[in-house]
């Protein structure tokens, strides 16, 4: 009963900071339109890498055996909005106005708002069937969106992190090695695009296990 109430009350702060991020989002688009999008990092950003930050509890739920998530598709998720986050957007002032990043942060609270709603409930034992099949079908599409965001976020900031030298290191005499981020970022491109293929296949067979004939008819009972 104690693990169970500390989880919903994480998922309750959680749905709560999305959902301030999704309203202010789209508040502030339809009060400003076009001109809101280059402001979005600035407006929303504290509130979005507390969110995140917030997140990597949830690896330490599952290596406790309070969640029962896998824990390899949900790392991987979490550290891919850790470094395309905290690394590529605000590590540059340039890439925060950039239009991708309003859109890749809608997608994140999109799903979130959603996901940890329906983990609220089902903290409660409550199943409604609309929304168990907007949690485990709305992500099939979205995250590969998502995935095409932080692919493109990564793909504009490379040019700031060549000309400022952003996390290049190199060493000096009689060390012979030396990391050039950009490198770096373009070979993470290639990890970004292989989890996602991972990740994907694991979105389908946990909407197939929720959603199969037989589990939603017992949650109708």
């Amino acid at each position: 009963f104690t693990m169970n109430m500390y989880l919903f009350v994480y998922d309750l702060i959680q749905f709560c900071g999305h959902s301030w991020i999704f309203t202010n989002m789209i508040i502030r688009f339809l009060t400003f339109g076009k001109d809101s999008l280059a402001d979005t990092f600035h407006s929303i950003g504290l509130v979005m890498r507390l969110c995140q930050l917030l997140s990597v509890l949830e690896i330490l739920h599952i290596l406790i055996g309070i969640d029962k998530s896998r824990l390899l598709p949900r790392f991987l998720q979490i550290t891919e909005r850790i470094i395309v986050l905290f690394v590529v957007i605000n590590s540059q002032e340039e890439v925060q106005g950039k239009y991708v990043v309003c859109v890749l942060f809608f997608l994140w609270n999109l799903l979130d708002v959603v996901r940890y709603t329906y983990n609220m409930l089902a903290r409660m034992g409550l199943y409604y069937l609309p929304l168990t099949w907007l949690n485990f079908s709305l992500c099939i599409p979205l995250y590969p969106l998502s995935v095409l965001a932080k692919g493109f976020t990564i793909c504009v900031s490379l040019p700031y992190f060549e000309s400022f030298g952003t996390y290049s290191i190199k060493l000096p005499f009689p060390f012979t090695f030396s990391i050039y981020f950009p490198y770096v970022l373009k070979m993470y491109l290639l990890v970004l695009f292989a989890g996602m293929c991972f990740i994907i296949q694991n979105l389908v067979s946990e909407r197939m296990a929720h959603l199969g004939t037989g589990n939603i008819k017992n949650k109708r009972n």
